[in-house]
């Protein structure tokens, strides 16, 4: 990854649409790239800038208009933030640490499968004193392949199921990137690169720190234990005022050796040990239908012979390549309906035959569902429809201040000309606020 040169970004509130009623704000700017935050019972706010922007990860805090840095040098990236206690949770690649108030910091879980496309995730606090939190899938759709750029430093990684399970016999073929001499790889699913599966029915061993799974923990990150699994990025996660754990899951992309076309993204509850579907269902329906086969691409076969249970049914469901991040839920009459989740859409590019290209109509604002009947709202979004320099380019977060207001982290800018290259000090806070009209 290369550092994007210096660049100022200019806004303008004006440009996105909040609902009659309410009012949207800049709240802070110049930050680098944004990836979620949290308020401290002061009222400050900390603020987890990921370091894809810088490749220096670091958590700042702003306390009444000043900004400072709390802590830096940790693993690209940062992914999630928390707070309790006057301790500081920090999840970054493969690690969970925790910043205490003296300013000492101790990594309490380390060693998580986060090499792959997706790492361990913000982890969220239980009534039962225990920690939570989602690890994302080593691979797109169980399968090692081209699309994965980590191959050559981790030829060896792969998903990891976290029940014993029985593959169908599925091999795929492609270009062989780590023996080019051999000309092609042929590779079976939940097996490393160029490892193929060779019997009928190939029987996979489940492990606890298993490739999607939810993970449970003690305080201090003792007694590790998977709690489900079948997710292919379980990004954030929050209990409610029912305590029922509400989890945002990112569906796979049309990509890789086996691409999964329009799979959608998901707000599940937590039902403990349950199988939520990934590598062969999205949004609670086998990717075998039509509708996600890719353009002039074969129809995805299932992977496993035989699953392990029943995916349970979303809350709601998001249109591919929304790629739904941090949420919070609203807790205030003040605001708006109690209940209501609304949910941060960093959007994305489209891969496919065709080229790259970004959707209107998809990603790139905030969102907000009804947990009841799952019905789905745009709450603020560019009146262009589009990523806006001005506006909002890649949300990344929400959440409901001590004010009652919202606020929502926007990543830095991307650069149009380089692939996944953010540019340095073009992250913003914005602030909703409900108004007297």
């Amino acid at each position: 990854m290369q550092q994007a040169p210096y660049k100022q970004r200019e806004l303008d509130p004006d440009r996105i649409s909040v609902p009659i009623g309410y009012q949207i704000e800049v709240f802070a700017q110049g930050l680098n790239a944004p990836i979620g935050m949290v308020f401290t019972e002061k009222g400050d706010m900390l603020i987890a800038d990921s370091g894809i922007a810088t490749l220096n990860p670091r958590v700042i805090r702003i306390s009444n208009g000043s900004i400072d840095v709390v802590a830096e040098g940790f693993n690209v990236p940062i992914t999630g933030i928390n707070y309790k206690n006057g301790y500081i949770y920090v999840s970054h690649k493969g690690v969970v640490t925790v910043l205490s108030p003296d300013g000492t910091r101790r990594d309490i879980i380390s060693g998580l499968p986060s090499n792959g496309d997706f790492g361990n995730n913000r982890i969220e606090f239980g009534i039962d004193e225990k920690i939570y939190f989602g690890q994302g899938t080593t691979t797109n759709s169980g399968v090692v392949g081209l699309d994965n750029s980590w191959v050559v430093e981790h030829p060896h990684l792969h998903d990891y199921p976290g029940t014993y399970i029985f593959l169908n016999y599925n091999n795929f073929e492609t270009k062989n990137i780590l023996i080019p001499a051999m000309g092609t790889a042929v590779t079976g699913a939940f097996s490393p690169f160029g490892v193929p599966n060779i019997q009928q029915y190939q029987v996979k061993e489940g492990r606890t720190l298993a490739s999607g799974s939810v993970i449970r923990a003690n305080m201090d990150g003792s007694g590790i234990e998977q709690i489900a699994w079948g997710l292919r990025n379980p990004f954030c996660m929050k209990f409610d005022a029912l305590k029922r754990l509400i989890i945002s899951n990112q569906g796979m992309d049309a990509r890789g050796s086996r691409p999964i076309a329009n799979a959608l993204d998901e707000l599940h509850l937590l039902n403990m040990g349950a199988w939520y579907g990934w590598p062969d269902y999205t949004g609670g329906v086998p990717v075998t239908l039509p509708r996600f086969t890719p353009i002039r691409g074969r129809r995805p076969e299932p992977l496993l012979h035989t699953i392990p249970s029943i995916p349970p049914t979303p809350i709601a469901v998001f249109p591919s390549g929304s790629n739904i991040m941090g949420f919070d839920i609203n807790e205030s009459s003040d605001f708006g309906l109690i209940g209501d989740v609304y949910i941060a859409c960093f959007g994305g590019t489209q891969y496919e035959e065709s080229g790259d290209y970004i959707r209107s109509g998809v990603g790139h604002r905030v969102l907000k569902v009804n947990v009841v009947n799952g019905e789905i709202a745009t709450f603020a979004i560019n009146k262009s429809g589009f990523p806006e320099e001005r506006g909002l380019s890649r949300p990344t977060d929400v959440v409901f201040g001590p004010d009652h207001a919202m606020y929502i982290s926007d990543m830095a800018i991307a650069d149009l000309d380089l692939h996944n290259i953010y540019l340095p000090n073009t992250g913003v806070i914005w602030r909703i606020r409900k108004i007297v009209l």
